[in-house]
C-alpha cells in the first residue's frame, strides 16, 4: 500500500529499512511509553520480517507502515492501522529528529482517511501511555476524543501500566 500527504510517503515496509527503523526502535527515550523495545538489531530485523510477510495475506487486516519526507525519502518513523470488524486501532512511532513537527498528526490523519473511507470502519481508537503527553496531544489534534484512563490494563515490562483511550467516530470524522 502507498499513501502520500502534502509532505509524506506512507509506505508498505522493506527489508531495507530496518537500519533506519533501528535507530528510533533502539532508543529508550523513544520506547519509554511503548509496549515493546529498546530493540537490539535482531529484534528490529525481525520486526520488519514479520511485517513484510503480514503483507502478502490475502484478506489482510493488519497494515504496518514506513512514513518517509516526500521531499527526500529518509524514512523517519512508523505508523499502523489494525482493522478488527467495525473498529480500527490506529498507532504511530517516530525518530525523535522529527518530533514536534506535525509529522506524527499528519500520518495519523492519512490513517483515519484510510479506515473511514477504504475501510468503511465506524470508529478508530488509539492509546497512549498517560506519561506520553505528546501522543495525547496528537490524538487530540486529529480530532480523537478522549474516552477514558484505563488503570494498570497492561502488563508489560514487568509492571502494570495505564493507558488513555482515544477515539473518533464515523460521523465525526471530516478530512
Amino acid at each position: 500500500m502507498y499513501i502520500e500527504t502534502s509532505r509524506l510517503i506512507i509506505r508498505d515496509l522493506v527489508m531495507e529499512d530496518w537500519v533506519h527503523i533501528h535507530v528510533y526502535a533502539s532508543n529508550p527515550k523513544v520506547t519509554e511509553h511503548m509496549i515493546w523495545g529498546p530493540n537490539d538489531e535482531d529484534e528490529t530485523k525481525s520486526y520488519v520480517k514479520q511485517q513484510i510477510e503480514n503483507q502478502r495475506a490475502v484478506d489482510r487486516t493488519d497494515f504496518e507502515f514506513a512514513v518517509l519526507l516526500k521531499d527526500s525519502n529518509q524514512l523517519i518513523g512508523g505508523c499502523g492501522i489494525y482493522i478488527k470488524e467495525l473498529n480500527a486501532e490506529i498507532g504511530y512511532c517516530f525518530n525523535p529528529e522529527y518530533w514536534r513537527k506535525g509529522y506524527a498528526s499528519e500520518a495519523s490523519k492519512a490513517l483515519l482517511k484510510l479506515a473511514f473511507e477504504k475501510f468503511k470502519v465506524h470508529r478508530v481508537y488509539a492509546t497512549c501511555r498517560p506519561g506520553n503527553i505528546g501522543s495525547a496531544n496528537v490524538l487530540s489534534k486529529i480530532g480523537m476524543k478522549k474516552e477514558g484512563h484505563l488503570r494498570e490494563h497492561l502488563w508489560t515490562k514487568g509492571k502494570f501500566h495505564d493507558s488513555y483511550l482515544f477515539s473518533i467516530l464515523e460521523n465525526e470524522y471530516t478530512e
